[in-house]
């Protein structure tokens, strides 16, 4: 075998290995389903297909528009919504299609500061700046870790953003989009909400419902907390019909060519799956969070929001800066085989050298992991970043709690083919 195909296989198969004996915590990520694997391997990952089922660019799309028209289908049910475009791409073009639909060069958007938990595509080095938004903060209360709601309700009636954006990639608790609604009708914006790391949340009913409580349109990615593909997705419940049109004219042919076709079956599986087991997927995720938040905090590590119950969501937050800060605590733990990210918190000006490390329990909850569990991370986390002890000898310790979680739960195992019963990574 050819030396570079030797390597690329070699190092794919040391991931592979590495992980299964890990505790995957990056509040970003999680595993697809046996089921879901196998539609990426299809052969629509090697098509194309521009433009919506029956009004293709391309021939060949026979089954293709089936599958979409499918998928569409079972996102709208899923999410209760009039628009689902599942063609994005990813979370980040998703976005990008919101920004082209809805805002011009200079034009005013309200949303989240960076160092309060956004997405880096609402800075302005980001996709906001790309598009000439002159982007506006909102004011933040680092006690809660959400938005201060008078003061933001005050400055969206001051500076009357055409688009006032909401979401975070450090996102605890629910946005408080009801209590800001008057605000909105008052100004006339639109109301956007990035639900990333939410989504899966959002359609277990176990976080808020924006498109409810005064979303005009959601965006997203698939591979958080919704446990699918990476992929996106784009949500809407408006009758505008004007403005629906501009949304999906944004998508294509605004950022989206070809959409990865495989992506989006597999994407279709896990939506089913989903409206099967998400509502108690979604549970176990929140209840799980809480659980390793207040087992941290027993540990002493300094995990925000106490007061209020450390988290809603996935997510937790923790200041490691009396540990040696969030570079240097996320890398002990990665020696360790605990894979987490350092993380800016609302105090910090460099994004090289944050204060925070932020988990989440999503992917350990898929690979079947409970409340009992979260109590021995914990400790496994303790042993790293406080007591000290070398990495190498809690990562033996790691892969022995791993042992017996390393099979994806809340999707369809078909009893009989052995394809069904893969372990993951194996």
């Amino acid at each position: 075998m050819d030396e570079h195909l030797a390597f690329i296989e070699e190092q794919v198969d040391r991931h592979h290995e590495w992980f299964s004996k890990s505790l995957p915590m990056i509040a970003s990520e999680n595993v697809i389903s046996p089921l879901a694997r196998e539609r990426l391997l299809s052969d629509f990952g090697d098509r194309y297909a521009e433009g919506l089922p029956g009004e293709r660019y391309y021939q060949g799309n026979v089954f293709v528009d089936e599958v979409e028209r499918r998928v569409v289908t079972l996102a709208e049910k899923l999410f209760r919504c009039r628009l689902a475009d599942v063609r994005p791409i990813s979370g980040t073009v998703a976005n990008l299609a919101v920004y082209y639909a809805l805002l011009e060069p200079g034009d005013i958007m309200t949303s989240v500061a960076l160092s309060h938990g956004a997405h880096i595509s609402s800075a302005k080095f980001g996709a906001a700046g790309m598009r000439g938004v002159n982007n506006v903060n909102y004011p933040f209360d680092v006690d809660r870790m959400n938005l201060d709601v008078d003061g933001t309700a005050r400055l969206i009636r001051q500076v009357r953003p055409k688009v006032a954006a909401f979401g975070q990639s450090v996102f605890l608790f629910p946005t408080p989009l009801k209590e800001l609604r008057d605000a909105f009708q008052e100004t006339g914006c639109r109301v956007w909400y990035d639900g990333a790391h939410v989504m899966g949340l959002i359609a277990g009913g176990q976080f808020q419902d924006p498109l409810r409580e005064g979303a005009d349109v959601i965006t997203g990615s698939t591979h958080k907390t919704l446990p699918g593909p990476q992929h996106g997705i784009l949500l809407s419940d408006s009758g505008d019909e004007k403005f629906v049109k501009r949304l999906m004219k944004g998508v294509f042919p605004g950022v989206v060519s070809n959409h990865h076709l495989h992506a989006m079956a597999a994407l279709g599986v896990t939506l089913a799956e989903h409206l099967e087991f998400g509502r108690d997927y979604a549970a176990q995720v929140v209840r799980n969070a809480k659980a390793l938040g207040q087992a941290l905090h027993e540990r002493g590590f300094k995990v925000l929001a106490e007061k209020h119950g450390f988290t809603e969501s996935h997510a937790l937050a923790m200041d490691v800066s009396a540990l040696g800060g969030g570079a240097q605590v996320s890398l002990a733990f990665e020696k360790a085989n605990i894979i987490t990210n350092k993380n800016l918190l609302p105090w910090d000006t460099s994004s090289l050298r944050p204060s925070g490390v932020r988990v989440g329990t999503q992917e350990l909850t898929r690979l079947g992991m409970r409340e009992a569990q979260m109590q021995e991370v914990a400790g496994l986390m303790a042993r790293v970043a406080i007591k000290k002890e070398d990495p190498p000898r809690v990562a033996k310790d790691v892969a022995g709690l791993r042992r017996d979680f390393n099979t994806v739960h809340y999707c369809f195992h078909p009893g009989v083919p052995a394809h069904a019963r893969l372990r993951l990574f194996r």
